[in-house]
């Protein structure tokens, strides 16, 4: 029961894309961060190089994966417990798990993994995964209409979505090559009232038949209006009609709002997971 690990990412989706494919909701985050570095670069995500590992198991299959963009904390999908216990030990010897600033993983592999690491640790976002069951139109309905987001659009995207990640605080940024990626398979839309946009929804290529909308983001002097409701039930049924067969979502905790919402359109939770950075 061993982990590999590199800064090969073809060798990382020769040896874990298969196990990491093999369950396409639970790993989305894992699917589409790989599909961004083949796509982009492997400095999409930042000016660090990414770094990836995958778990061996007794009977010789490879089992899971992990893949890191540095600032970003470890990301982890589904690991069988051994993996995890594992991980835990080549905290301490691996050198390329020297510089990780956290863990985004399963909320048990996050507590896990946290006592191991020999920094302090604390929970940065709890977050749960959310499926769309059964899609449900917001009512009412809010003023207004859905469009998809055009090449023309993009000086309002790149406003609006850097202001999304300064509100959310993490380590994302704007970046026009993903907009520019996004508007290629109609991944953006908006909801327009009076001719104008008022709120924003995003979806992730389809991959391995699963779509993960998200970010949602409306200006803080439109909101409360049901317009990021609409465009986030624009955005399900636009994953779906890209061939998207599970569409996804992630929610924070810390925010009951978005979650009754998310309950509201028909997503329906999955499990709950944990970021933890350094204390």
């Amino acid at each position: 029961m061993t982990w590999t690990f590199s800064t090969d990412l073809a060798a990382y989706l020769t040896a874990a894309g298969p196990a990491v494919a093999a369950q396409p909701v639970v790993n989305t985050v894992l699917l589409t961060t790989a599909d961004a570095l083949e796509r982009r670069g492997p400095h999409a995500f930042g000016a660090a190089d990414p770094f990836f590992g995958w778990w061996t198991a007794p009977d010789g299959t490879v089992a899971a994966g992990l893949l890191c963009t540095p600032p970003h904390p470890l990301l982890l999908g589904a690991l069988p417990a051994g993996a995890v216990r594992a991980l835990a030990d080549a905290l301490a010897t691996e050198p390329l798990l020297a510089g990780v600033s956290g863990f985004n993983a399963r909320r048990p592999d996050a507590d896990a993994l946290a006592g191991a690491w020999t920094r302090p640790a604390r929970v940065g976002e709890e977050i749960r995964l959310y499926r769309l069951a059964a899609p449900v139109a917001p009512d009412p309905v809010p003023a207004g209409s859905a469009r998809t987001a055009a090449e023309a659009d993009l000086p309002l995207l790149l406003e609006w979505m850097a202001a999304f990640h300064q509100e959310a605080g993490g380590a994302g940024r704007a970046s026009e090559a993903a907009l520019r990626d996004r508007l290629s398979y109609g991944g953006l839309v908006l909801w327009e009232h009076g001719g104008a946009p008022v709120s924003l929804a995003s979806f992730s290529r389809p991959i391995g038949s699963a779509a993960r909308v998200g970010p949602v983001y409306t200006p803080p002097g439109l909101r409360g209006r049901g317009y990021a409701g609409g465009v986030t039930h624009a955005a399900g049924a636009a994953a779906y009609a890209a061939g998207a067969s599970e569409v996804l979502l992630f929610t924070d905790l810390a925010n009951p709002t978005s979650n009754r919402l998310y309950l509201r359109l028909g997503y329906t939770p999955v499990e709950d997971r944990a970021e933890m950075v350094a204390a």
